[in-house]
């Protein structure tokens, strides 16, 4: 059984990523629904929080049927951070979580998100502040390092156990790596191995399907696996991979108008928790990749991510099932 202090994630939980204008209550409710078995907010600025920003503070939105979620807050400024995280306390979130893995440049050039990998002492500093301001157990997502002269992984992920944090997820890629080439997973599984380590270590990268999931688990033997790019427009991975390791056996294929089915489903979930047009604006992303792939797709595809009229869209869901269904 893998726990974060008292919170029991199960057996090889899978996490869900924070993805920034992806991970919102809607895209959550669908991930839980196929059992993901942890989630977190997309990541939210202390300085946006603190200053009342209005797209920050709806980032705090949770719901009771998606626990355990985590918020995930992102700063350079000690004092900041340590506000943001009494703010984030009010929506009672089970985790605080700390991103120290953002490679984003307008993010890691001011110092925060994977910037913090530069500035080791203030990075603990930040930690330990935040542990000691909160009876919320605290986690940490973060980079193998810098960049390849700098993969201090295994010393990072020590001082922040020291620190307090309750759980680390690494991504296996370095902060000047971005999202390019192959995630290294080695690291991740030395800091895993590593004696001193205590608390549960997650592996995050180029997870896309069942097979590298088990992989993961059987190589480097980490205590869950957290998973991004690649649950968005499917969802239902965290399904297939839950599956594969209970029984061997491969999930059958969705068939469009199954995933029809859950896109009207996301749609209605994403009006209910933003309103309209918001909900329906927010969801084109999601549509793209649902049916990504679908030949002689293009005026189809135009009409759902241009259409603002609800019901207009409710429709051409249905002709989508129509005019490809191969059952």
């Amino acid at each position: 059984m893998v726990k974060i202090k008292h919170i029991e994630l199960g057996e090889k939980p899978l996490l869900l990523a924070p993805m920034e204008d992806v991970t919102d209550p809607s895209f959550r409710y669908m991930c839980k629904y196929f059992g993901a078995g942890l989630m977190y907010s997309e990541f939210i600025s202390a300085e946006g929080l603190i200053r009342n920003g209005k797209k920050s503070l709806k980032k705090l939105n949770i719901y009771d049927q998606e626990r355990p979620v985590g918020i995930q807050l992102y700063g350079h400024i000690p004092e900041s951070m340590v506000e943001a995280t009494r703010i984030a306390e009010r929506v009672k979130p089970d985790i605080i979580d700390i991103n120290f893995g953002c490679p984003v440049r307008k993010i890691a050039a001011r110092g925060a998100g994977a910037g913090m990998l530069t500035n080791l002492p203030l990075m603990i500093s930040i930690t330990e502040t935040i542990v000691k301001t909160t009876n919320i157990p605290v986690t940490v997502k973060t980079r193998l390092g810098w960049d390849e002269e700098n993969k201090n992984i295994v010393e990072v992920a020590e001082r922040l156990q020291d620190a307090g944090i309750k759980a680390i997820t690494i991504h296996g890629r370095t902060k000047m790596q971005l999202f390019r080439g192959s995630a290294d997973w080695t690291l991740i599984g030395e800091v895993k191995n590593n004696p001193r380590m205590k608390i549960p270590v997650f592996g995050n990268g180029d997870i896309t399907g069942p097979q590298g999931a088990k992989e993961a688990f059987d190589k480097f033997g980490v205590d869950g696996i957290m998973i991004g790019r690649a649950t968005i427009g499917r969802p239902w991975i965290f399904r297939e991979i839950r599956e594969f390791l209970d029984t061997g056996n491969i999930m059958k294929p969705l068939t469009l108008p199954q995933k029809v089915d859950l896109a009207k489903m996301h749609l209605k979930k994403s009006i209910e928790t933003k309103g309209e047009p918001r909900g329906v604006y927010e969801m084109r992303r999601h549509f793209s990749y649902y049916f990504k792939g679908l030949p002689d797709f293009k005026e189809l595809r135009i009409k759902l991510l241009t259409s603002l009229d609800t019901r207009e869209i409710y429709n051409l869901l249905d002709l989508i099932s129509e005019k490809y269904c191969d059952c």
